[in-house]
């Protein structure tokens, strides 16, 4: 097997590491022991061939071969294929990894982005529409709640694909204390962020930036 190839920006500022998208996808080659290399992309010129791979000028894409895919969700997906250690080859299991999937990247990640914006902006929090970001957030982890409340992991008592993107959309809330009152999510992202993979892929994007640093 050819190694994969991510592709993440070659340097970003401080604030944001640690929570650049790569690290999902670093995550689940990890955890699925995929043999892959990691390329750069430049930050500050994001020209031709940047926008011919990813047409919003974001990160990651990932090539595998002949096929170069964009969106993280996307390529989690593709790379849940490949193993069987982040999704069952059973149909119902496997269902039950897409909808949980599909429901981290809409129902959760929907409404956490600008909740988490409002607050690394420094935005004022007593608008009508922050208001409304703050009680569609409550709901989403109202019901998040409950159900991790009863269970470990989301799919057939094992760690999944689903399970590293929804902590990776709930640790973006619990950056800014957002699972203070939600103590099973809480748990959730913590459990999940103790796995060794998890670990070896932040320090792994952590160390690319500071490379950057560096030179």
């Amino acid at each position: 097997m050819s190694d994969l190839i991510l592709t993440t920006y070659d340097w970003v500022p401080e604030a944001p590491r640690g929570m650049v998208r790569d690290l999902r996808v670093r995550w689940a080659l990890e955890e699925a022991a995929l043999p892959y290399r990691v390329e750069s992309t430049p930050f500050r010129d994001r020209g031709p061939d940047h926008f011919a791979a990813q047409p919003f000028g974001q990160v990651p894409w990932l090539t595998d071969g002949d096929i170069v895919i964009f969106e993280s969700g996307a390529i989690l997906l593709h790379l849940a294929e490949k193993s069987s250690a982040l999704m069952p080859t059973d149909p119902r299991g496997r269902a039950e990894v897409l909808e949980w999937v599909i429901a981290a990247l809409n129902s959760v990640d929907l409404p956490s982005q600008p909740w988490a914006l409002f607050r690394f902006m420094g935005f004022p929090r007593t608008s009508p529409e922050a208001e409304f970001v703050e009680t569609f957030m409550k709901l989403r982890l109202d019901r998040m709640e409950a159900v991790l409340a009863k269970r470990d992991w989301l799919v057939a008592d094992r760690f999944t694909v689903a399970d590293l993107l929804m902590a990776d959309v709930l640790r973006q809330v619990n950056k800014f204390d957002g699972l203070a009152a939600y103590p099973a999510c809480h748990a959730f992202v913590a459990r999940a962020t103790s796995r060794p993979a998890f670990k070896k892929a932040y320090a792994d994007q952590m160390a690319h930036f500071a490379a950057a640093d560096a030179a």
